[in-house]
C-alpha cells in the first residue's frame, strides 16, 4: 500500500481540488491519503474530511513535525510525501510502482509550474537532473517506509530545507530516482512577490543553509522577507 501523505496549513483555497484528483486517480488502487493539518485556522479539515480523506492533527507545526508524524500514522509500506498546492501526473501510482519493481526505494518526479514565465520554466528543466540544489519538496517524494524510519525522517530541528536535506540521507543509503514525469505546482508565490526576487532569495537561503548557518537565522531572513516585501 502507498500512503499519501500531505502536509497542510492553511490550504482550503487548494486541498479540495487536489483530493479530488487524488481519490480519482487512486481509485481501486492500495493506497491512502492522509492530511496531516499543522493548526489550520481555517476550513482545511472540513475541506478534507467532506473529500474523504483522513485526517490526523500533527501535534507539532511545521512542515517536518508533519510529515513525520503522517509516517507514524501511516499504513502503508511506502510513503509518498506531497504538498497541498502541488499536483502529481494521473499514472503518479503507476509511475512510482514501476520504479520500486525495478529496485528503487525512493525517488521523486521532475517539476513544472502552473505558471509559463521564462525564468520558472528554466528552473524546472533543471529538476530533470540529479543535483541537489535542484531538488525540493515541491517534486515531491516517495520512499520505503522501513528506509524512513531507518535514517530517522525529517530532521525536525530544520526550520528551512528539510525536503533537501532528507534527500541527501536517502542518497546515501539507497538508490535514488527522478521520474520522468512532472508534478505541478503553484506558483502563488512567485506571482506575489516576484520571480526574480523571491527565486533569488531561495538562492540565498540554499548558500547559507551549506554554509551551517543556524535555522533561526535562515528563518528569520526568509519570514523578514515574506513579511517586510511591498509586493
Amino acid at each position: 500500500m502507498i500512503s499519501i501523505i500531505i502536509p497542510a496549513y492553511n490550504e482550503e483555497a487548494k486541498i479540495g481540488e487536489l483530493l479530488s484528483f487524488l481519490r480519482k486517480h487512486s481509485e481501486g488502487q492500495e493506497a491512502e491519503i492522509l492530511v496531516v493539518d499543522g493548526g489550520s485556522s481555517d476550513n482545511t479539515v472540513k475541506v478534507a474530511v467532506k473529500k474523504g480523506a483522513k485526517v490526523v492533527r500533527s501535534p507539532l507545526r511545521g512542515r517536518a513535525n508533519q510529515m513525520n508524524f503522517g509516517a507514524e500514522k501511516a499504513r502503508g509500506e511506502w510513503l509518498y510525501f506531497l504538498h497541498a498546492d502541488t499536483t502529481p501526473p494521473p499514472t503518479f501510482i503507476a509511475d512510482i510502482t514501476k520504479k520500486i519493481q525495478a529496485g528503487f526505494d525512493c525517488g521523486c518526479f521532475r517539476l513544472a509550474f502552473d505558471d509559463h514565465h521564462p525564468a520558472l520554466r528554466i528552473y524546472s528543466w533543471f529538476t530533470r537532473f540529479d543535483l541537489n540544489f535542484f531538488r525540493f519538496g515541491d517534486q515531491s517524494l516517495f520512499v520505503r517506509k522501513a528506509l524512513f524510519s531507518r535514517i530517522g525522517g525529517f530532521d525536525h530541528k530544520l526550520l528551512v530545507m528539510e525536503d533537501q536535506e532528507i534527500v541527501s540521507r536517502l542518497k546515501s543509503r539507497a538508490q535514488f530516482v527522478i521520474i520522468k514525469k512532472t508534478v505541478v505546482t503553484s506558483a502563488r508565490k512567485y506571482q506575489r512577490f516576484g520571480v526574480f526576487r523571491l527565486q533569488f532569495i531561495f538562492a540565498i537561503i540554499v548558500v547559507l543553509f551549506y554554509l551551517k548557518v543556524s535555522q533561526e537565522v535562515i528563518a528569520h531572513f526568509y519570514k523578514s522577507f515574506m513579511m517586510g516585501s511591498s509586493y
